[in-house]
């Protein structure tokens, strides 16, 4: 690859986290500080010595729970705000 070429998104099939091979390793810092921040937003704990795996299904799952990320749906009773224009 040329350094002017950009590596292709769809080259890098999404792995199971489990299949990683850092997956083993703890958690990094910005997966512990927004599990954090996803968990308050649920009301649940998170265990404090995830590995990077763990943590990552955690945050697919928390994300599915508070209306976060991009499988999220709309949270329920969660309303749209009217743009300036629509008001």
């Amino acid at each position: 690859m040329s350094e002017n070429q950009q590596p292709n998104v769809q080259d890098n099939p999404v792995k199971d986290p489990h299949e990683w091979v850092t997956g083993e390793e703890p958690m990094t810092g910005p997966q512990r500080s927004y599990l954090g921040t996803l968990a308050r937003e649920a009301g649940e704990p998170v265990e404090p010595e995830l590995t990077k795996a763990e943590a990552s299904e955690k945050i697919e799952e928390l994300q599915e729970k508070t209306g976060r990320g991009r499988k999220a749906s709309p949270r329920k009773g969660a309303t749209k705000r009217k743009s300036r224009s629509q008001k």
